[in-house]
């Protein structure tokens, strides 16, 4: 199609006096297509096109977002991205990652509506499948969750900061505390761990360490986090002495090494009689197992100067995993003697 170069545009306009002008605009405005009509507004009035595209681009019905994000994670979750299923075409399986961040998008808008219950479902939603698809291979991908450029611990602050602000910090606590215990992740979402999205991901205990200010607050959320435990404790079939998995899908000794940096911080934070009787419910929990478990134990015993138990805790967790750092480095603060294979390891850091 042969079109007017600038140069050639200008030269053809030179002999236009200011009524021509303004004549050949309207006839482009009221003739023109929609887009047209927008464009020419948007350069009579920049401000006031840009707030209207705001405008636009700002209004989504929070319940048909939560509708078509429900959609998304169940047809996910059913395997039909992977094939063979016609409820999605085969070009929509390939772009999958492309309809995530919209309904992503979606989500983040709806949440800054004035009621945020159908955007922090749809939230809610988006992250559960997110950290799903470090376990399980919903879409053909190596790493999903690169793929979609998705930022799990980005888009979890952004929902609890508006159910604390919108709902009050008692709701806030009731919701974020099981989600705390189900999404919480050591390493990231990632599979591989490394890349650019990684290097902007933070645990979820550094989230709420920024979001808990007052003593009375950490009281309350680790109160409604010991009951989100208890919810997740796994059961053990009759025909079986090996215990399942909890509500989350992970073993005990998983979610407790994925909890770890927050129970840690717990053990910083709280103090006080009552304190002391919610770490010790959090110290034999049964939905916790694991090294780590232990070694939280170990830490509570050396707070309370029960060196001799403290130690012994600390050896066990390092029969278990002789190489972390952490359980190292305690260790040699209270003097706490080491298996073989930790003294070595630990010979070799000296």
């Amino acid at each position: 199609m042969n079109r007017l170069d600038r140069t050639q545009f200008f030269a053809k306009l030179a002999p236009l006096d200011e009524e021509r002008l303004r004549k050949t605009l309207w006839s482009l405005y009221w003739r023109g297509s929609a887009p047209m009509r927008e464009r020419i507004e948007t350069e009579l009035d920049p401000q006031g096109g840009q707030r209207g595209r705001s405008r636009v681009e700002e209004a989504v019905d929070p319940q048909w977002v939560l509708g078509e994000v429900s959609d998304f994670v169940a047809l996910a979750r059913s395997g039909a991205y992977l094939g063979g299923d016609r409820r999605v075409k085969p070009r929509e399986r390939t772009r999958w990652r492309f309809t995530f961040r919209s309904l992503c998008s979606a989500a983040e808008k709806a949440l800054r509506a004035d009621d945020i219950g159908g955007g922090a479902a749809a939230m809610e939603q988006l992250i559960d499948l997110a950290c799903e698809l470090g376990r399980y291979d919903y879409f053909r991908s190596e790493d999903p969750i690169e793929a979609a450029r998705f930022v799990v611990s980005d888009a979890v602050e952004l929902l609890w900061t508006r159910v604390r602000d919108q709902l009050g910090f008692l709701a806030f606590s009731q919701r974020a505390a099981p989600q705390l215990a189900r999404w919480e992740s050591r390493y990231g979402w990632t599979r591989t761990g490394m890349g650019p999205l990684s290097e902007r991901e933070v645990t979820l205990a550094s989230v709420l360490g920024r979001m808990l200010r007052a003593h009375d607050a950490w009281e309350q959320f680790t109160d409604c986090y010991l009951g989100a435990l208890d919810g997740m404790v796994p059961r053990r079939p009759t025909h079986s002495m090996r215990p399942t998995s909890g509500s989350d899908g992970r073993r005990p000794e998983e979610r407790t090494a994925a909890l770890a940096e927050w129970n840690r911080l717990l053990l910083d934070r709280l103090h006080g009689p009552e304190a002391e009787g919610r770490l010790d419910r959090l110290a034999r929990h049964p939905a916790l197992a694991g090294p780590e478990l232990r070694f939280f134990q170990a830490q509570l015993a050396s707070r309370r100067g029960d060196l001799d138990n403290a130690r012994r805790l600390v050896y066990a967790s390092l029969e278990e995993l002789p190489g972390h750092p952490g359980f190292l480095d305690f260790a040699a603060s209270i003097k706490a003697p080491l298996p073989p294979r930790a003294e070595r390891i630990a010979g070799q850091r000296r």
